[in-house]
């Protein structure tokens, strides 16, 4: 077993809601929010990936919104997690793929639910939203 590092248990600190939810509305960068999830324990990747994946489903993520996220995540359309987003009926074990894949996943998948997202804000949200995480304040420090 990995023992986390202190910086690990700092960086495990930030909820990954928020990583998102900033990376979804430009609040933090995609590079920024990857740099974070990097730093993060393999266990902790996992339950991270599984927790995204979960709001990408409530954000009901179409295959066309996961082709608008990996032509916006960097990841080749041929990786494994390009795939699995794009299929008609995403797939979202991304936790299940290997620890080498990872990072496209997250990657892949924060810019996923970014495109699903903002579509959410500016139709069944716009002007009457109450979801505290759909009118966040930029992070101080957050790029």
């Amino acid at each position: 077993m990995t023992e986390a590092s202190s910086d690990d248990a700092s960086r495990s600190g930030v909820r990954p809601e928020r990583v998102v939810n900033e990376t979804a509305q430009g609040l933090r960068t995609l590079d920024a929010s990857v740099g974070w999830f990097s730093g993060l324990a393999p266990t902790r990747r996992q339950e991270v990936l599984r927790e995204v994946a979960g709001y990408a489903m409530q954000a009901h993520v179409t295959s066309a919104d996961g082709r608008a996220g990996v032509a916006r995540s960097g990841v080749k359309p041929t990786a494994n997690p390009a795939v699995m987003i794009c299929m008609d009926s995403p797939r979202f074990g991304f936790a299940d793929l290997p620890a080498a894949e990872h990072v496209k996943a997250f990657r892949v998948l924060a810019s996923a639910f970014g495109i699903a997202d903002t579509g959410r804000r500016e139709t069944y949200c716009k002007g009457t939203c109450g979801h505290a995480w759909h009118n966040l304040p930029a992070a101080p420090g957050a790029p």
